[in-house]
Parts: C-alpha cells; structure tokens; sequence
C-alpha cells in the first residue's frame, strides 16, 4: 500500500501527460509501420521499388498518410520527453513493436511464427529491463548546459564512431548487403538515431523553458540541435523506407526499437555518465536486458521460415534445403520478404 500510495503521489499532472502522449506516440507509430508498408507496395508495382534505390513512393497518397502518422507520433513523442522522466516514456515505445506486428498479421499477411512471438516478448522484455533499472534522467536548466556536455571528450569521440560508421555502411556496405542483410538499414537508423535523441532532448528542454518564460531561441546551439535533428531525421526516414520495403515488417519493427533503444542509451550513458551514479546490480541488471534482447533477436531470425502447425518439419526441411544450395550463404538473405523472392 504504501509504495502504491508513493507511486500514485509521485505521478504529477505533467507524469500523466507525458505517459498519455507516449502512449498515443506507441499508437501512431506502430500503425504509421503498417500503412507505410502499403504505400511501398502499392508503388512498387508501378514503379522502381525503395529497397533499389526508387522514389516512386513519394507520389502515393497512402505512403504520405502513412508519413504523417509517423510524424504526429514522433511530435507526441517529443512532446513526452518535455513533460515525463525517460524512465517513463522510453519503455512505452515497446507497445509500437506489439501494436505493429498485429497490424502486419492482420492486415499485410505477413506470418510470425510462435517463436517469432516470444522473441519479440523477449526482445520488450529485455529493452525494458534496462530503461527501468536505469537512473533518473539528470536535471537540465538551460540548452547551453546540454552543449556542454555534448561537447565533452567521450560524447565527441562516441559521436566520430558513430558518423564513421554510418559513413562505412552507406558508401561500402549498403550497395553489396543493404538487399540481403537487414541489420545494415536498421543500422544506418539506429545509430543515426542515437545522436538524434541527444539532439531531441535538447529542443525539448529549449522549447519548454521558452514556454515557461525562459526564452531559449537566442542561443546559436538550439538551433545547431535543430539542424542536427533534421539531418538525422531524414537520413533514418531514407534507410527505414529501405528496409520496410525489402524486409518483413514484423521483423524490422523489433530489432529496429532494439538497436535504436540500446544505442540511445549508450549515447546518453556516455554523455549523462548515467552510470556514475548507479551501483554493481543495476549496471549487472542491464547487462542482463541486453542478453534478453539477444536472445529475443535470435528467435526472430531463425524462425522466419517456419510455420505453425504440421508443415513444421517440411518447413524446416525447406529452409535446409535452401542454405545449401546457396554454398553454405544461407545467412545471405536474413529476415527477406517472401514475395520479393518471388519477383524478377
């Protein structure tokens, strides 16, 4: 009772609109994932598909509706960071993954086996296990003390990592494996992503201390936050549009909030040193979401083959027979739509 009535006094007005903003965030997302995929197929009929390079997408309608699902999402999202703690609102992305996989069994046709299920379960399971047991998002009083430490050594030096290897993957991995490996567009996001959130927290802080009378438009850095925000946000809209298009839909919902979520609070560890603050078991505890995450990603791209049911072994014996008439490559085509096997 008493932790209950400790919860209960703990949740302010501006808790509760954080935690209503992230849900309808989860909402739109997952839905934005379903209707976007739609707006690919459609216009991948009837012109050069996103995963080779096309945008014929960019004059159909329900890619566009689908878009702006996405942004209302990404806006209701944003918005929760400025009213709610992180502990709060980033585990609430996981319903999206749920929300997204249904919609894809439903509506796209796209099959997951059991196992597939418990690797997503696995996968939320994990990503929520290590936002939870992290520590309290640290107080912020103006977006020049954001700069600062973003402007410290170990964040500059995770941000050249970072842009090194989003560099190496666009120019030298994307052409050879983007078709056939899903991690290499979801990488692209993710890491992109990662800075983006550094970027996002910024403009949050900023707006919401010029809304309380604080104006923060003045400073050079909310608008270099700005520009950074942009960047990103268009370059993981190119490479996400990429792997809806090539790979399941219920796949790249999961790993992509895995990746995205873990990186992201790599990011803030190293810039917040979140960790500094924290004893043995709950650094250990995290440890412990990132084996569940693995073990979740696991299940997901080794049952994309199979089936329910008593085609179970004719499945199996299938996927076999493939991997080895590609010489030992069955790795090549990880997590592919099964229809674009099928195409030309």
């Amino acid at each position: 009772m008493a932790a209950a009535r400790s919860w209960s006094e703990g949740m302010s007005s501006d808790n509760v609109k954080g935690l209503v903003l992230a849900l309808s965030s989860s909402f739109f997302i997952g839905g934005s994932f379903i209707v976007k995929k739609k707006g690919l197929k459609k216009a991948g009929a009837s012109g050069i598909r996103a995963g080779v390079g096309g945008y014929s997408y960019l004059l159909e309608p329900l890619w566009w509706a689908g878009m702006i699902t996405m942004v209302v999402g990404e806006i209701a999202n944003f918005a929760a960071y400025a009213f709610a703690p992180a502990i709060l609102v980033t585990p609430l992305g996981a319903l999206s993954i749920i929300i997204s996989a249904a919609l894809a069994h439903i509506i796209l046709r796209e099959k997951l086996h059991t196992f597939g299920i418990l690797g997503c379960v696995l996968c939320v399971v994990g990503s929520t296990t290590i936002v939870l047991h992290a520590p309290p998002e640290r107080q912020i009083e103006s977006v020049t003390e954001v700069w600062d430490l973003a402007t410290e050594p170990g964040f500059l030096f995770y941000t050249a990592l970072v842009l090194t290897a989003v560099f190496i993957l666009i120019f030298h991995i994307v052409p050879q494996y983007g078709q056939t490996h899903i991690m290499v567009y979801i990488g692209v996001c993710s890491l992109v992503g990662s800075i983006s959130v550094m970027s996002v927290k910024a403009l949050g802080i900023a707006l919401k201390l010029t809304f309380s009378g604080m104006n923060q438009l003045i400073y050079p850095q909310t608008w270099a936050f700005t520009l950074v925000v942009v960047t990103c946000v268009l370059t993981q809209m190119n490479y996400l549009n990429k792997a809806l298009d090539t790979f399941n839909t219920a796949v790249v919902s999961p790993i992509y909030y895995v990746m995205f979520t873990s990186l992201t609070i790599l990011a803030s560890v190293i810039m917040f040193k979140d960790w500094d603050r924290q004893n043995p078991t709950q650094i250990i505890t995290e440890m412990c979401g990132f084996v569940t995450i693995l073990s979740g990603t696991f299940l997901l791209h080794k049952t994309k083959d199979m089936v329910d049911g008593p085609s179970l072994t004719a499945s199996l014996s299938l996927r076999s027979l493939k991997h080895e008439e590609e010489d030992g490559f069955g790795e090549g085509i990880p997590l592919k739509r099964q229809d674009s096997l099928r195409m030309p």
